[in-house]
């Protein structure tokens, strides 16, 4: 076994007799370590004259050359190094970063230029796969419909937010392109359509990430289209895929959210306390309607920035006669002894019974469970995700980073409360959490309520189709 580098090693250079073919690599290591240790005391002593007016930049130098010589042979040696010059998270620091080369202060400053330096590339790497908001220029590219390049701009700017509203705005924008299109000479409908399909798809995609309703929707489309009869006229075979667009929209998203409502209004009695977070359509259409079957009950909304979603369910709520309370996130543990039940929505829901909603919903449920309060999620079947995911770290989104409806305090103007990117600041907000299934204690959807154990019997539930 060969013989570690170390200075004390680099006092005993191997025997000159020798050669370079002789020796083993530990001392052909050893004996260029030499020479470097050699080189840089004669530039000391050549330098010794400009001690007076250039001594630092003289030390600096011969520091660096000791410290880069320290940091190849830990390396060598497999170590993980922890003093001066040592390589943490790819980020080398040297004595030249603090300024100043002292006995015992090299080192401290050293290392705490380190910490530093990895804090901030920890911070970027952590978030660094997240889907960006992307600052384009919104001007499409290649062959893309009007109604897709409205939509896009609409998607990047969140003026159309929520999963069904996302997927409902972009089967209608579809069947605008499908009558707009014109198969070409010498091709099918059936193959050639799906092309076209294609560069609109990666449009709203650069606008924004798919959604999960997007995508098994687009999934469905796609096979409808390769199914088409090619012996069929055009404008019958698009008219053909625009109803079933329609009957797609009416049947996995409307129709879906008027059973939910059904079964999950037997949830809510008279003098219960719903709480539910951030603003979800179908929880919305829930709580009206029990409120319009006469059910007397009380509402508290929690919300949370940058988005504040839960601003717009309150203004329905409230204009529908409700009782509401509004707070925000912070102050859930304040009021969660005094909730009956919770209603949420999803995003999506994956076949291991995790639910990926807006962030802060797992919290929620966690504390709700923690105090065994019942949490009910309401969520349509074609939301499922055959996927699994065990955190929100591998996959997820962005909010915008401006808070868009930041309204107080009065005497300054929303300007003043945007915040931005500065040089030592980096504002991230994750849009979504997973809510492990332990912490749900039932699912609603269009086919019953399903415990979150057992999601994955959604496709048997509808006759294995696919999603």
């Amino acid at each position: 076994m060969s013989k570690p580098i170390s200075q004390h090693n680099l006092s005993h250079p191997p025997p000159a007799n020798k050669s370079q073919k002789q020796m083993t690599k530990a001392e052909r290591r050893e004996m260029q370590e030499a020479q470097r240790a050699a080189k840089a005391a004669k530039t000391a002593a050549g330098g010794g004259s400009q001690q007076g007016g250039g001594g630092k930049t003289t030390g600096v130098k011969q520091a660096q050359q000791q410290l880069s010589n320290s940091s190849t042979a830990q390396q060598k040696k497999g170590g993980r190094g922890e003093g001066v010059g040592s390589t943490k998270g790819g980020v080398v620091v040297t004595a030249a970063t603090t300024g100043k080369i002292g006995k015992g202060e090299s080192s401290k400053a050293a290392a705490a230029g380190s910490e530093i330096a990895i804090g901030r590339s920890r911070g970027l790497r952590i978030f660094s796969h997240f889907a960006l908001q992307k600052t384009q220029s919104h001007v499409p590219k290649g062959d893309i419909h009007p109604a897709i390049a409205r939509l896009g701009l609409k998607f990047a700017e969140f003026k159309i937010c929520g999963a069904n509203a996302r997927c409902i705005a972009t089967l209608s924008a579809f069947k605008e392109v499908v009558q707009d299109y014109v198969t070409p000479q010498n091709n099918t409908l059936s193959r050639h359509l799906m092309t076209h399909l294609s560069a609109q798809i990666s449009h709203l995609v650069s606008a924004r990430p798919m959604s999960v309703t997007m995508g098994n929707a687009i999934r469905q489309l796609k096979l409808e289209i390769s199914g088409s009869d090619i012996d069929l006229p055009e404008q019958d075979a698009k008219d053909e895929i625009c109803l079933w667009i329609d009957n797609y929209i009416r049947d996995r998203i409307i129709i879906a959210d008027q059973v939910i409502q059904e079964t999950a209004v037997k949830k809510i009695h008279n003098g219960d306390v719903i709480l539910t977070y951030a603003r979800s359509s179908v929880v919305e259409k829930v709580l009206l309607e029990a409120w319009s079957e006469g059910t007397q009950f009380s509402v508290v909304v929690v919300d949370s920035r940058p988005m504040l979603e839960g601003k717009r369910l309150l203004s329905v709520l409230a204009s529908a006669g409700l009782p509401c309370s509004y707070v925000l996130l912070p102050s859930l543990g304040s009021i969660i002894t005094e909730v009956s039940t919770v209603f949420v929505g999803a995003h999506s829901i994956n076949s291991n019974g995790a639910v990926y909603s807006r962030a802060g919903t797992a919290l929620v449920a966690m504390m709700a469970k923690q105090h065994s309060v019942p949490v009910v999620v309401c969520c349509e079947t074609y939301k499922f995700s055959e996927g699994v995911q065990l955190d929100s770290f591998t996959k997820n989104e962005l909010a915008p980073v401006s808070d868009i409806f930041s309204s107080f305090p009065l005497n300054k103007s929303p300007e003043a409360l945007v915040l931005h990117n500065r040089p030592n600041l980096e504002i991230l907000n994750p849009l979504y959490d997973l809510t492990p299934p332990s912490s749900i204690t039932a699912v609603v959807t269009e086919v019953g309520v399903i415990p979150p154990d057992s999601i994955s019997s959604i496709p048997l539930a509808l006759g294995r189709q696919s999603i």
